[in-house]
């Protein structure tokens, strides 16, 4: 109640107020005290009630808010604009794989030398290990 008063003030209080007051009417003032501390505290938590209900309000109106912007905004347009751009990356790839362009037109044509003759397979079958059985015997 009194933070910074100590034993020795109370007790000076205590006396000042039998002195001022009477020893007859100190009950009542006591009483009338307490009362009044009670009523202030009453007024206090109903005060601090109140106020947290604000705050709770204000809480449940900015979700209402937000909840009804998630209802009726377009949240998915950025989305969607990225799937459209991918899906007409996928169909474009598909028709040209499906489609494939023209050949080229032939060119001049051009004498291509002809291939080199196999190697010697006989090097092949004189290698160590190598089968001997499809060679006739003489």
């Amino acid at each position: 109640m009194l933070p910074e008063a100590g034993a020795f003030e109370l007790v000076f209080l205590a006396a000042v107020a039998l002195i001022v007051v009477g020893p007859k009417d100190l009950p009542v003032l006591l009483r009338k005290l307490g009362q009044f501390i009670a009523r202030m505290r009453g007024m206090a938590a109903e005060f601090r009630a109140s106020f947290d209900e604000m705050a709770r309000q204000s809480e449940l109106d900015e979700l209402r808010k937000e909840v009804e912007a998630l209802r009726n905004a377009r949240f998915g347009e950025p989305i969607a604009a990225d799937l459209n751009a991918h899906l007409s990356s996928v169909h474009e790839a598909v028709i040209s794989a499906t489609h494939p362009e023209p050949p080229p037109p032939p060119a001049e044509a051009v004498d291509v030398p002809a291939p080199a003759p196999a190697a010697d397979t006989a090097a092949v079958d004189d290698a160590p290990g190598a089968s001997r059985a499809a060679e006739p015997r003489a």
